[in-house]
């Protein structure tokens, strides 16, 4: 089977499958393969956070043309997958100097299929592009082409849980995997102070409880197959064993107070009002941590989706606040602008390349702590189960997307990493490749400048990064402080019951579905 994710969250996925019993798991590009039961298959769609969808290949051939494709499609006994009684669709994905387009290829196969239900029948199934009972997928890579039933549907991203969205909206994958990358697992307070719809929130809220990611789902694509075992299913959707206790809290606190209403919605329908607090509340407001020590993760505006009137000074106050309210707490931020991170102001111990759509981000993760960076005390925290192998292949998987895009600056754009033909990153799930990655990690020298051990001397290729643009900061903005301005709120802050322990619990909407046991 395929796994399909986002791009730099392959490690995370396979770690997801291998727990989940997965054998012969391996890597590609924004996809993880693997082999495994019909168990395993529901498993991974219920299970696992950081997937966009399962597929299940069932046909592979070459083709030079697009009348090769046609050919080949039309050779394969559909029997065994359609009926005249099924309404099917097509996506097709396209990585490929002989075929431009991804339409026409789907367009190809459909017609091959058509064709050979009226030679076989006279007649032909119906195609359905809302609503199929049988989702096909073809992945053309050069000459070769991949046929696979989806046994997803929409996009595992869609949870099912959000009602309401704000202007930009996390990717619900993305915001697990950024979660997953730090290790934490609901070992302490975890806080957003610019959580906007709140996906952070109810994802941290998830994977502390062990709530499934797809247990608010209406449906997946396979209870439309013809070998559905039903009984089979609703054991695995049932199944509470990965259930845990979570005694710590988890606050969200945003400058909007639309956006607090919108996150009201979506945690009240993710039937996690008891675990997670909510409050309108600036940043900037901050004068007290809302808990001794914790986890702060936050993604806070590019400037891109969402206009800031002056960027710089919002990032700057961020880096204040941190440094100054937030001791004893780890902080990830994630963003899109080297000149952003500059403006914080503080020292990162460790940076994950991810992708925001198309965005191509940076996660940065911060120790905050009072005095000298010396003084701190030796503290491993839930990043202490990582072992030094883990961690150093860690690093060395940041380092080699690290090389690639600077490589790609420093060549003007005009190198196309990974594959000749890959299409952008984004939200969506298109794509996947099986070739491994070729490109060299960083020297030992080049991985610790990396890791920010030398921090006068910049990342490899900084000076052409695009969009991290190599910028001196000017004397004003190293020893003039900023104060970021913005609209105050009134003081009026809408609060959900606090967190408490427990085993999870759902509000009555939230219940399986009675055709689910």
């Amino acid at each position: 089977m395929i796994a399909k994710t986002l791009a730099e969250l392959e490690d995370v996925l396979a770690e997801e499958l291998i727990s989940l019993g997965a054998d012969n798991v391996e890597l590609g590009t924004r996809m993880v393969s693997f082999t495994g039961d019909k168990a395993l298959m529901y498993k991974a769609n219920v299970h696992c956070r950081t997937a966009l969808r399962i597929l299940k290949p069932f046909y592979t051939f070459k083709a030079e043309s697009a009348d090769e494709v046609y050919d080949a499609v039309k050779s394969f006994n559909w029997d065994n997958y359609l009926t005249l009684d099924t309404t099917f669709a097509i996506d097709a994905v396209v990585f490929s100097h002989i075929f431009t387009h991804s339409k026409f290829v789907a367009y190809k196969v459909k017609d091959a299929i058509a064709d050979w239900f009226m030679e076989k029948y006279e007649k032909r199934p119906s195609v359905s592009v809302s609503n199929p009972d049988i989702m096909l997928h073809i992945h053309v890579a050069h000459n070769k082409c991949t046929l696979s039933l989806d046994s997803s549907g929409e996009s595992l991203h869609k949870r099912g849980y959000r009602v309401a969205q704000g202007d930009a909206p996390l990717n619900e994958v993305l915001a697990a995997g950024m979660i997953l990358k730090t290790g934490w697992r609901g070992e302490c307070d975890f806080i957003d102070p610019m959580c906007g719809s709140g996906t952070l929130l109810i994802e941290a809220a998830m994977i502390a409880l062990g709530i499934p990611p797809g247990i608010h789902r209406p449906h997946f694509a396979f209870e439309k197959w013809n070998d559905f075992d039903s009984d089979l299913f609703s054991a695995i959707y049932n199944d509470e064993t990965g259930a845990r206790e979570f005694n710590y809290r988890i606050m969200g606190f945003d400058i909007s107070s639309q956006a607090i209403a919108i996150a009201e919605k979506n945690v009240k329908n993710a039937g996690l009002k008891k675990y997670i607090s909510l409050e309108v509340k600036p940043f900037q407001q901050f004068t007290e941590a809302p808990a001794k020590e914790g986890l702060l993760m936050t993604n806070p505006p590019y400037g891109e989706r969402l206009k800031v009137e002056d960027l710089d000074a919002l990032y700057s106050m961020i880096g204040e606040r941190l440094k100054h309210v937030f001791a004893g707490y780890r902080v990830y931020v994630l963003s899109y602008r080297k000149e952003s991170f500059d403006a914080i102001g503080l020292r990162h111990s460790a940076r994950y390349f991810l992708y925001n759509g198309a965005l191509e981000c940076e996660m940065r993760e911060y120790e905050i702590f009072s005095g000298k960076r010396d003084d701190r005390p030796a503290k491993e925290g839930f990043r202490g189960r990582e072992s030094s192998a883990d961690r150093d292949a860690r690093y060395e998987r940041n380092s080699r997307e690290g090389y690639r895009r600077s490589q790609r600056a420093n060549e003007g754009g005009e190198e196309k990493l990974r594959d000749d033909f890959r299409p952008k990153s984004g939200d969506d799930d298109r794509g996947w490749d099986r070739p491994s990655r070729s490109h060299k990690p960083f020297k030992s020298r080049e991985r610790a400048e990396f890791r920010g051990e030398d921090r006068r001397r910049p990342h490899p290729g900084s000076s052409g990064d695009k969009p991290f643009k190599d910028r001196e900061r000017s004397e004003k903005s190293r020893g003039e402080k900023r104060e970021f301005r913005s609209d105050k709120p009134g003081a009026n802050s809408i609060q959900f019951d606090k967190p408490s322990s427990g085993k999870r619990s759902f509000d009555k909407n939230t219940k399986p579905r009675s055709s689910r046991k």
